[in-house]
């Protein structure tokens, strides 16, 4: 349905998005994911047609956006990371204004209206001021704007962010029923990995600019194949441990987290001695350590170097 095609972006000497190349199924649900400033929102512009790339194309049903951009404003929805209402306006009062810019009116505007209302669950606050709204349903009331010309596609910039859990929740539900009830093509964005993981079939994940990996969650997970995870727990910081331990043969990757480190390796069985040693050697007292399978977070991790809330 959707594709891009060596999709750059470029400001001056800095390249922001480089050889952006991925594709949406009809009916699918695909995450993309990558730390802050990865690309991510860029990247989603330029598919909207909201920022001219520099080079490369996006491609609906085959035909170029940058040629026909209302082709792809006709059949999108874009929820943007930014709430994007008129708080002195009702819930009621933005959504007949947004439905009057797709050119809706009169009883098909009413209807469709109060249907948006039902789904996102506002229908009896619908004449409320969205500045009385909490941050999770003025989120809500952004997703209903995205919906109100019924679009093919849908984009979901980090609609979750800074949200209370029930909020949270009912946007992940809403968005499961879009796609899996009603059909809609979904592209969503998020630093949550556990929702990309139950929403999405397929991920792709950016860094600088670029995407490094794709797939399944099954084949991303197949990345650290043949690997383990040890969560090391300390009584104090551990630069100068994770320094020793990447020196070790069977030590893929060491990265430091809040309370102690994580350890990609290859199975070994010294391994857990060599840590102790080393940590006993630099009067560093080991609280626990857990052995564990990878999961897509520590994929992405082990791309990245980072953590998705970075």
């Amino acid at each position: 349905m959707l594709e891009t095609t060596n999709l750059e972006k470029r400001y001056k000497d800095k390249t922001v998005v480089k050889d952006l190349n991925l594709y949406l199924d009809k009916g699918e649900s695909v995450g993309l994911l990558g730390p802050n400033g990865a690309g991510k929102s860029t990247s989603i512009s330029m598919i909207a047609s909201l920022l001219a790339p520099t080079s490369g194309d996006v491609l609906l049903h085959g035909q170029s956006v940058l040629k026909r951009p209302a082709a792809i404003r006709q059949v999108l929805g874009v929820v943007p990371q930014e709430v994007a209402l008129y708080e002195e306006l009702s819930a009621y009062e933005n959504l007949k204004f947004f439905g009057q810019i797709y050119r809706l009116s009169g009883a098909s505007l009413e209807l469709k209206i109060q249907e948006i209302l039902e789904l996102i669950g506002l229908r009896e606050r619908q004449r409320e001021p969205v500045k009385t709204y909490s941050g999770g349903m003025k989120r809500r009331v952004n997703i209903g704007a995205s919906l109100l010309h019924d679009p093919e596609l849908i984009i979901m910039d980090e609609p979750t962010v800074g949200i209370d859990p029930q909020s949270r929740n009912h946007i992940l539900e809403t968005v499961r029923l879009l796609n899996r009830e009603k059909g809609m093509t979904v592209l969503y964005t998020s630093h949550y990995m556990e929702e990309v993981e139950q929403l999405c079939s397929r991920m792709y994940i950016m860094d600088g600019g670029r995407v490094i990996a794709s797939g399944s969650k099954r084949e991303l997970q197949r990345i650290l194949t043949g690997d383990d995870l040890m969560q090391i727990q300390l009584d104090k910081p551990g630069s100068q441990l994770a320094e020793e331990l990447r020196k070790l043969a069977a030590v893929r990757q060491v990265n430091e987290t809040g309370s102690g480190l994580s350890v990609v390796f290859t199975k070994q069985d010294r391994l857990l001695t060599e840590v102790v040693q080393a940590a006993e050697r630099q009067g560093i007292h080991v609280v626990s350590v857990q052995v564990q399978s990878p999961s897509l977070e520590d994929v992405f991790l082990h791309l990245t170097g980072r953590t998705l809330r970075d």
